[in-house]
Order: structure tokens, then C-alpha cells, then sequence
């Protein structure tokens, strides 16, 4: 083995170490803070979407005198807390009824321009009541508003102001919006203009009304930020925002904005007739539960049951019973009941639209005629004539003692029989029926009177969950009775 001296050692070490250097020398160091994703930057959104958000205040008409004065507020202080009203405390004058009536204060809000010629859009509780809506843009200028037309039940309300070559927003897509993504709101917080916060898309699709699927977010929201824009990180309007859950009246860290795209369906029709028209088909409906779902052989928890049918409604002249699952409408699945109401909802009046139905173990489509929204009725409750002396039968194993229908009582309620529930104890009474109940199937079989209801009985495994779908008032729902362990 040839062997190396100490001064060959050292000028091997020396070339290998520059030859190392040479070679490291080549490779490309990135910055450390260059390789970690930055948070956003939201001064160019601000910039670009500022000039379109819009100041609202609303004033009302009040008597002079009537708002009461610094004196009289004091008073009703000390009477409300029990303390002794001060001997020498001055009385406030009383109001000379002579004085015209003067424009007080009544909220604030925010909104933003939807068109160059002045359209602004904002929430319905915004301008609710107000006698006078001023708009303030960011360059100062301040306008009369006149309300076109406002709905309550989305909270989306538009305005107008005379003014043109305004700073228009641009309307998003609802679809590509992906909870985590970043979005902003800017906004009239407690009467602060032009307030910016950010935050992430919590959740789409929260249900917290009839006809709106919500945005939720962590965006910070507070009194003020009302009918504000909600902007995604391509400068788009997705959403305005309208609720924030709290315990104290500020923000807590989730708030509500409605969807673009819904609110600019209700826009477009406040925009052209100054109202909305929805669809109806005259249901009243619920969800349905797992165990119903598994008991009746519908499988999966969804759909909307239906409770009850008005009488003369487009259901009813459809063929659509109390006891029905709607599980799809035009196609569209029914995930859950609120569902329905925003499907039908969106639906022209007088369209002619598929109902697919779940009835006792099979599925039916269904033509349907769609009305047209109306003021919602009282439900009038059912009064039943006296009934015959309750027959004993197989149902008594349930807790049940149950009778022939009076045909009266079928005309009034308008049902094709079933047979009435006298005394509803041990696995009934746990089920939720009650005295006064009408069955109108069990275990997925029809009852036409108490023939039907004792074979049905005798039919079914003693041991198992039997479901029971009964009438209540004007109401159907499903009940499910267990056997005793």
C-alpha cells in the first residue's frame, strides 16, 4: 500500500476543500422568508373597491319634544332602578305640540354602488321605516335616497340617488367561493366610514332562514357594517354582509353575509316591479330523522316530510299528501327541508314544475302547478265532535286504546280515514302521541279505519321499532314506537 506523507495529506485536504467551495459557490440560496407563503395584502382591494362602498343614514319624522330630554331621561333612570327622585331635580318643559315635527337620527348603515347611475344596494333593515335615506360617498358627497323596493324576508333592499359615472362594484361567483379563502368587508362600524376587516370563509350554506343559505365568516362585523360588501381577493362582491352572532351586541367572531348571487335575484326583481315573487306550493314541512328514514325504507336522513297540506294549494291539487318525503324537486336532491322552500322559492309563479315524492316505500314524480307567495294564515286548530266509546284492540301492547274516526271529523279535516288515538301511554306516550292524535298509517300501510290499524298490527315484529305516521291539529308528522326493554 503506497502511504502518504503529512504534506500530501494537508495539500489533498486543501484541494478537496476548494473544489467543495467552487461547487457550493454554483448552487442558488434562496432567503429563508422567501420560501414561506406571505399573509395577504389588501391595501390594492381597498384602493380598488373603497370608491364603491357607500354610507346610509336613516332619519324619521318625530313630534317636537317627543325624544324626550337629558331631565326626563334621568327620571325614567331613577324609576327604573327604585332610587328616590332628588326633591330639587329640575322638570323638563313640556313639548309645545304647536312646532313641526323634526328629522331625527334613526340608524346607520352601509351599502354599495351597484350601477354608475346611482343604484346602491343594502339591507332591507337598513331603510326599514326610515322617512328619509341620506348616502354619503367617500369623496364627501352626500345624496337623497329613494327606495326602490325592499324584502324582508332576504334582508336586500335598493336605493337610488341621482348621480352618474359612479364607481360600480363587480358581482362575483358564488360557486367558485372555497371555504378558507380570504375575504374582506368594508363598512360603517358604530357610524366609523369607510372601515376595512378581514378574515376567512368559515362555512357556505348555513342555514339560519328560509330562503338564505348564509356565508358565515370571522370577518370582524358590527352594528353599522350592515348591507356592506363582502369582497373575495379578486376585488369581487360575494356577499353582504347582514347578521353577526353575539351575546353582547358586538362581534364575536362569526358573522352572516347573504349571497351574492340571491341578493341580485331579489335586486333585479326590486329593480323591474319594486317587489319579489316567490314560489309556493302549499306545504308545510319538516326535517326527517335518521330513525324515520331507516324505519320507513327511505334509507338516508333526507328530504322534507311533509306535516301538512293546505287546502286548494298546488300541492294538494298535485296529489301530494301529509306523510310524503319530497326528495327531489325538478331533479334538484333535498338534502335538507330548508331546501325546498329556496328551490320553490326561486321558481316563476305559474311554472309547471316535477315533484319527486317518497310515499309508503316507493317513489313518484309528481306535476305541480308553482303559485305564488302570500301573507301567511293562522292555522285554524281542528275541533272534533264527540267521539265514540274507545274500542280495545291489538294496540293496547303499545299503550294505545283507539277508535273509528267520526265521518264529521273526516270531512273536517279532510282526511280518507284512520282512526283516533283515545289513550296514548307507555311506548306511545314515549313516541310523542298523544290523546286527540289522528294515525293515519303504521308500519308504511294506509289506515282507512280500526279493521285496517289491528291487521296492520298484527303484521308487525313486536320486537322492532314500528314508525307511525299520525295527524295532530292541522299538522302530519312521523312518530316512532319502540318496544319496551
Amino acid at each position: 500500500m503506497h502511504k502518504l506523507n503529512w504534506k500530501q495529506c494537508r495539500a489533498y485536504v486543501t484541494a478537496g476543500a476548494l473544489v467543495l467551495s467552487a461547487t457550493l459557490s454554483l448552487v442558488p440560496v434562496q432567503p429563508v422568508m422567501a420560501q414561506v407563503r406571505g399573509l395577504p395584502d389588501f391595501t390594492d382591494l381597498v384602493e380598488a373597491v373603497g370608491p364603491s362602498v357607500v354610507n346610509i343614514r336613516t332619519l324619521e319624522k318625530v313630534k317636537a319634544g317627543a325624544a324626550g330630554s337629558a331631565d326626563e331621561q334621568m327620571l325614567e333612570f331613577f324609576k327604573r332602578f327604585g332610587i328616590p327622585v332628588p326633591p330639587n331635580m329640575p322638570r323638563a318643559p313640556r313639548p309645545d305640540r304647536s312646532q313641526p315635527d323634526e328629522d331625527q337620527p334613526r340608524g346607520v348603515g352601509s351599502g354599495f354602488i351597484l350601477t354608475s347611475d346611482g343604484l346602491v344596494m343594502t339591507n332591507a333593515h337598513v331603510v326599514e321605516g326610515a322617512d328619509e335615506v341620506l348616502v354619503t360617498l367617500t369623496d364627501k358627497r352626500e345624496f337623497k335616497a329613494k327606495i326602490i323596493g325592499s324584502d324582508k324576508r332576504t334582508d336586500v333592499a335598493v336605493v337610488k340617488i341621482e348621480a352618474t359615472g359612479l364607481p360600480a362594484v363587480k358581482i362575483g361567483d358564488i360557486s367558485r367561493l372555497k371555504v378558507g379563502e380570504w375575504v374582506m368587508a368594508i363598512g360603517s362600524p358604530f357610524g366609523l366610514e369607510n372601515t376595512v376587516t378581514a378574515g376567512i370563509v368559515s362555512a357556505k350554506q348555513r342555514d339560519t332562514g328560509d330562503y338564505l343559505p348564509f356565508i358565515q365568516t370571522d370577518v370582524a362585523i358590527n352594528p353599522g357594517n350592515s348591507g356592506g360588501p363582502l369582497i373575495n381577493m379578486r376585488g369581487e362582491v360575494v356577499g353582504i354582509n347582514s347578521q353577526i352572532y353575539s351575546r353582547s351586541g358586538g362581534f364575536q367572531g362569526i358573522s352572516f353575509a347573504i349571497p351574492i348571487d340571491e341578493a341580485s335575484r331579489v335586486a333585479d326583481q326590486l329593480r323591474s316591479t319594486g317587489r319579489v315573487t316567490r314560489g309556493r306550493i302549499g306545504v308545510q314541512i319538516d326535517q326527517v330523522s335518521k330513525d324515520v328514514a331507516e324505519s320507513i325504507g327511505l334509507g338516508k336522513a333526507q328530504g322534507a316530510l311533509v306535516r301538512g297540506v293546505e287546502a286548494a294549494s298546488p300541492a294538494e291539487k298535485a296529489g301530494i299528501e301529509a306523510g310524503d318525503i319530497i326528495t327531489r324537486f325538478e331533479g334538484r336532491v333535498i338534502e335538507k327541508a330548508t331546501d325546498l322552500p329556496r328551490l320553490v322559492g326561486n321558481v316563476k309563479p305559474g311554472t309547471k314544475s316535477t315533484v319527486t315524492v317518497f310515499r309508503r316505500g316507493t317513489t313518484r314524480d309528481m306535476s305541480v302547478i308553482i303559485g305564488e307567495v302570500e301573507a301567511e294564515k293562522p292555522l285554524r286548530k281542528a275541533q272534533a265532535p264527540e267521539a265514540k266509546p274507545p274500542v280495545a284492540g291489538p294496540a293496547q301492547a303499545m299503550g294505545l286504546m283507539v277508535s273509528e274516526l267520526p265521518d264529521a271529523l273526516k270531512k273536517e279535516l279532510k282526511l280518507k280515514g284512520g282512526v283516533k288515538v283515545d289513550t296514548s301511554e307507555g311506548a306511545s306516550a314515549r313516541a310523542g302521541l298523544r290523546e286527540g292524535d289522528v294515525i293515519l298509517a303504521i308500519a308504511n300501510t294506509e289506515i282507512s279505519g280500526l279493521k285496517d290499524f289491528e291487521a296492520a298490527l298484527a303484521k308487525i315484529d313486536k320486537g322492532k321499532p314500528v314508525n307511525v305516521l299520525f295527524r295532530r291539529s292541522e299538522w302530519t308528522q312521523y312518530a316512532l314506537i319502540r318496544p319496551a326493554r
